[in-house]
């Protein structure tokens, strides 16, 4: 566990993990930094990692000692704001309330999950019975990029382009290289999605809704233009993956494990088999915090200014807590994940996530097609180091 005194030994260095190695494929790495090295510096993405649960959630219940504000991060050249995900305290708080109504239950009860019930039945109407069909592309992407744009505000945003949006201001988020390639695709999304979102500013204020936008913008001491705006841009940089990715990895787990599908189904189980899914392969696998005193984790100096990576990815398969954690186990119990973060940073769209893909279209898709099948299971292909999830899942609907 960490402790407050520092040490004088920094953690050691590491010149050998590349990204490349962590995007195809992290969790052999995190296994193995877990046994012998669970706070390291790594030299390819400047961060020290942690990959034990307890020191990830360390660090993240305590903003005060590790700030979201960190410099060297490429969000802020990504979205080309400075997000409330990159705020703490007072300034976070005040930002992150301001779009909650439209995220509370009772908002999510009332108006998200009765619009988001029609959209499922009308995107797994699209579906054709008894043939192969790619769910990323299908289903999973376009129905998260649907009900994103409702909750959010710009309904006139296309599935297509918030899809592109979004992945435009992961691939930013996530450039640790710093390389120019992504930049210049999330400068493009930038200006296409400032466009959108002023113009649905105008629509919300003669004629207020149940969005975020609308709740950010009527509100009787709104906040700044432009926050409103990264606000908007935030939640589809993330609130399209997350969703998207889960509903994915859970598929694969359950039909990968025949057995436990028909648990879930016969025990309506849906709730754990999602919560698994998310730890398993959490969309979200990595935060950077801002060191802002020396401090010491495991017999480690963190001086000040340095910059931690908290794993979640490898804390929701940390053998301290988890049996068998390399395993997706769909009735797992407890599940004391991270994936949703914790502290300050909580992920606000956990609850919509939880009720829309876990209570809504799990059982609605297995409903439709009881007998469902994943074609081709060493076909299916993992990608990304920030965020990750399966690139393609082809299944046969039947």
């Amino acid at each position: 566990m960490p402790t407050a005194t520092p040490a004088q030994t920094l953690a050691p260095l590491d010149e050998t993990i590349t990204i490349a190695e962590l995007t195809r494929d992290p969790y052999p790495i995190y296994r193995r930094l877990r046994r012998e090295a669970p706070v390291l510096r790594v030299k390819s993405v400047g961060r020290t990692f942690l990959t034990k649960a307890a020191d990830t959630k360390y660090v993240k219940d305590n903003a005060s000692l590790f700030s979201s504000n960190d410099p060297n991060t490429p969000m802020k050249r990504a979205f080309l704001a400075h997000t409330l995900m990159r705020k703490d305290h007072d300034e976070h708080r005040a930002e992150r309330m301001a779009m909650m109504p439209a995220l509370m239950p009772k908002t999510i009860e009332a108006v998200w999950e009765p619009l988001y019930t029609k959209f499922a039945t009308d995107y797994l109407d699209r579906l054709p019975r008894g043939e192969i069909v790619d769910l990323f592309p299908a289903l999973a992407g376009p129905l998260a990029a649907r009900i994103l744009a409702e909750v959010m505000g710009i309904p006139d945003a296309s599935d297509a382009d918030m899809q592109r949006w979004s992945q435009a201001l992961i691939d930013g988020a996530g450039n640790f290289g710093w390389t120019p390639g992504p930049f210049d695709a999330s400068d493009i999304a930038n200006a296409e999605m400032d466009r959108c979102i002023r113009a649905n500013m105008a629509r919300v204020r003669a004629a207020p809704d149940s969005s975020a936008l609308s709740f950010m913008v009527n509100a009787k001491n709104p906040i700044p233009e432009s926050q409103i705006i990264a606000n908007i841009k935030i939640a589809i940089g993330g609130g399209i993956n997350e969703p998207r990715d889960a509903l994915l990895t859970i598929l694969y787990g359950l039909l990968t494990n025949p057995e436990q599908l028909a648990a879930v189904r016969a025990q309506d189980k849906w709730r754990s088999a999602f919560e698994e899914g998310v730890r398993w392969v959490a969309p979200i696998q990595a935060s950077s915090r801002l060191v802002m005193e020396d401090t010491e984790i495991r017999g480690c100096l963190i001086p000040k200014g340095d910059t931690v990576m908290t794993i979640q990815a490898s804390a929701n398969r940390d053998e301290e807590l988890f049996t068998d954690g390399e395993h997706y186990n769909a009735l797992r119990d407890p599940n004391p994940h991270q994936a949703f973060g914790n502290g300050p940073h909580h992920c606000a769209g956990a609850h919509l996530s939880r009720r829309t893909v876990g209570a809504i279209l799990l059982p609605m898709l297995f409903e439709r097609f009881p007998k469902m099948e994943l074609v081709d299971a060493a076909s299916v292909r993992w990608h990304g180091f920030g965020f990750r999830g399966p690139v393609n899942l082809a299944v046969r609907l039947q």
